[in-house]
């Protein structure tokens, strides 16, 4: 193991988390949300806004299996792009090709990363991470979700802005969805330091008969005969 490895390995819980999910921005925006009343959720919130959410939340649950490729832009402008798979429930994969061979599956259980820059491999079981809320079998953003604000365009597209209102200073997501048909569209990541990450889906289609090798990932760092 490389020094920076180990260093990893060390690192606190949340750090490691934090890190895990780096660059996993579709799932990780969707879910990290965080679970609270849900009266409170949409106490502040029009019917007309309520009905909005309701309609996000359907087309969600209904993306039971789909692909697509994204952009990601950083807060500093740097880009990241790639292809996605989704499996409901427990199961993605985000495969970038720039940077090229950087890989984010969860197969019902953990989460993986594996960055082949450092040779680095982690992972942490899928409950004690945000995915597992947008991987669940039942989609809700009527519980789980504060909802701060949303916007409603004449075109029919939307945005929903929420947090975790249990960790209100953690940040927020805002996501963005087009109207006619209705498809999620972006979404922008504000972290607790005001840094904002843009993913945006360049295709996002449903897909059936996904290969269940996508969302396999062993230890590429694990020596043959290492325990």
């Amino acid at each position: 193991m490389t020094a920076h490895a180990k260093t990893l390995a060390l690192a606190p819980a949340d750090f490691q988390r934090r890190r895990l999910l780096l660059g996993a921005g579709l799932l990780t925006g969707l879910a990290a949300l965080g679970v609270f009343d849900a009266a409170q959720a949409q106490s502040n919130l029009s019917a007309e806004d309520r009905a909005v959410v309701q309609q996000a939340q359907a087309y969600l649950q209904a993306l039971t299996s789909a692909q697509g490729t994204f952009v990601e832009t950083g807060p500093g402008g740097q880009r990241r792009e790639g292809r996605f798979y989704l499996q409901r429930p427990g199961k993605m994969r985000f495969e970038y090709t720039s940077p090229a061979g950087l890989l984010v599956v969860s197969d019902g259980y953990n989460v993986k990363r594996y960055d082949p820059r450092l040779n680095n491999f982690q992972q942490v079981p899928l409950g004690r991470t945000p995915l597992s809320t947008f991987l669940a079998r039942n989609v809700r953003l009527d519980q789980g979700v504060r909802i701060d604000r949303v916007t409603r365009m004449s075109s029919g597209a939307f945005a929903i802005t929420a947090r975790d209102s249990g960790r209100p200073n953690d940040g927020a997501v805002v996501l963005a969805f087009a109207g006619d048909p209705m498809r999620l569209h972006e979404w922008t990541i504000t972290d607790a330091q005001g840094a904002r990450t843009r993913t945006q889906l360049t295709a996002l289609q449903p897909a059936s008969n996904l290969a269940s090798s996508l969302f396999q990932l062993r230890d590429p760092t694990r020596r043959p005969g290492r325990n």
